[in-house]
């Protein structure tokens, strides 16, 4: 049955949307989505959801309201899941209500998903408190830009001025001298705190802090423009204190992720958490190598082997996925000796039901052979499931010292089929692999690295980076994500 969903998708930070948007944004075979909709949601729809982009930004429409009241019709029609997404709020100066009664008036079903609103998050994300028992009992919402076919303004402009603690106005940077002019005339004192937020709860959240007289002329000087929020009353005050979202370590930093897409998100995430703007630019792309005969003959006589190296998680789940196919569970590990590269690979191994036996002090190949010093390797047979263009450090010395390396290439590095532009110079770009480092000077070139602070997870990235002639300006001391993420956590933080 045809239904219509509209969601709210919250303020802008893609993580405050709610568990039903998300689940709804999943399921839907068409999205039609405003201007303000974060676009990384729109990464959880279906491949073959189409996307309609209704625009609705300030002044710009790429779709008049009538339009998308008919193609919302229209679909639903032919569609099982059809998803307006509204940011913010949809009934919240969203114009979701004259949505919904467009289609109820045509008999099309419909359901609401409330988002997080834009006039609670942002202040919030400003640290402003809408109410507070010192200083605020009541709050009012207000539209800063009302309907240009209206004769007369529904705004009680005097009993507005004084009758509400904290004022609360939408899209109100266009109307500011308006507004102010009206909240004073009509007895707000012009010494009354307030304050315009820009681009609430993204990254590059801009909060301009003044009075009812003089906001304006400060908002101009700071360069605001909509979309954006004004803030009124004695709560204003409370931000000096309760800010909290500017003085995340990397506030404001724009970060390039140079990883294949699907590992991305691990690093992108803890960077989002510390207040980068991650930007998602990857270059390598990892692909199992099919069909695989040697690697499925090794597993079939897994049994055989003294010890299995897994040098990258990509390795383990290659593997293991193999092993399944060939009706094989962790039974047959029995007595294999189990090394792991990094405690991130020994988790991945965790997941599989496999606790390694080794994980080196240092997550290099260097780290490996440390490991391979204290056993016998004479006449011993290790199994080696890797990328097909590693290094060969590991293999040489197990052969060097008598014992027998089976390297199996399992999985290759390619470039990605989409390559993203690079318009805008990242402040910090990083890079997880010696293939990473290749493909994006193959792709951007080395000149952008030079106007950008560079990142590399270990030792041999780094090399790879100084064989091309760039400097490096921060490399983790533990070589994984989050020793990644720590060395840029310290190096913004220092300076």
């Amino acid at each position: 049955m045809a239904k219509v969903y509209l969601v709210g998708a919250g303020p802008g930070d893609p993580g405050l949307i709610t568990l039903k948007g998300l689940e709804l944004i999943k399921k839907a075979d068409v999205i039609i989505y405003d201007y303000l909709v974060n676009k990384d949601l729109l990464t959880y729809a279906k491949k073959d959801a189409e996307l309609i982009y209704a625009g609705k930004q300030a002044s710009r429409h790429e779709l008049t309201q009538g339009e998308i009241n008919r193609i919302l019709v229209e679909k639903a029609k032919h569609k099982n899941v059809v998803v307006r997404l509204k940011g913010g709020d949809p009934f919240i100066f969203g114009r979701g209500g004259e949505e919904a009664l467009f289609l109820a008036e045509r008999g099309i079903d419909f359901e609401i998903c409330p988002g997080v609103t834009s006039a609670i998050s942002v202040p919030a994300y400003a640290g402003i408190p809408l109410t507070h028992r010192d200083y605020a009992s009541t709050v009012a919402f207000i539209t800063g830009h009302e309907d240009t076919g209206k004769t007369s303004s529904s705004i009680n402009w005097g009993r507005l001025s004084t009758g509400i603690d904290t004022l609360v106005f939408l899209m109100g940077i266009k109307n500011l001298d308006i507004i102010t002019r009206k909240l004073i005339e009509h007895g707000r004192p012009p010494e009354t705190e307030a304050c315009i937020i820009m681009h609430g709860t993204l990254p590059w959240q801009k909060v301009v802090v003044g009075t009812l007289a003089d906001i304006e002329e400060l908002s101009k000087k700071q360069g605001v423009r909509p979309p954006g929020i004004l803030v009124v009353g004695k709560v204003v005050g409370l931000r000096g204190m309760l800010s909290w979202f500017e003085k995340k370590p990397l506030f404001g930093k724009k970060i390039a992720v140079t990883r294949a897409k699907h590992q991305s998100a691990r690093l992108g995430d803890a960077l989002a958490e510390r207040g980068a703007d991650v930007l998602y630019v990857p270059v390598i792309d990892i692909k199992p190598i099919k069909p695989n005969e040697r690697l499925n003959e090794a597993i079939k006589t897994i049994e055989g082997y003294f010890s299995i190296i897994f040098t990258s998680t990509n390795s383990v789940n290659i593997f293991f996925d193999a092993m399944n196919k060939n009706n094989k569970d962790t039974r047959r590990l029995y007595g294999i000796k189990i090394i792991a590269i990094g405690d991130v690979t020994a988790s991945v191994l965790q997941t599989k039901g496999v606790i390694p036996d080794y994980i080196p002090e240092k997550w290099t190949s260097e780290g490996i052979i440390e490991i391979l010093k204290g056993m016998e390797i004479n006449k011993q047979r290790f199994l080696l499931p890797r990328a097909e263009d590693a290094r060969d450090v590991i293999v040489h010395y197990i052969r060097d010292n008598g014992g027998i390396c089976d390297v199996i290439p399992i999985y290759k590095t390619s470039m990605p089929d989409r390559i993203e532009n690079l318009s805008e110079i990242p402040d910090l770009v990083t890079f997880t692999s010696s293939s990473t480092v290749k493909n994006f000077i193959t792709l951007y070139g080395k000149e952008i690295l030079k106007r950008c602070t560079v990142a590399s997870i270990g030792p041999v990235t780094t090399g790879t980076l100084k064989d091309y002639g760039v400097d490096v300006h921060i490399e983790a001391k533990k070589h994984d994500i989050s020793g990644l993420v720590e060395a840029i956590e310290a190096y913004y933080i220092k300076v």
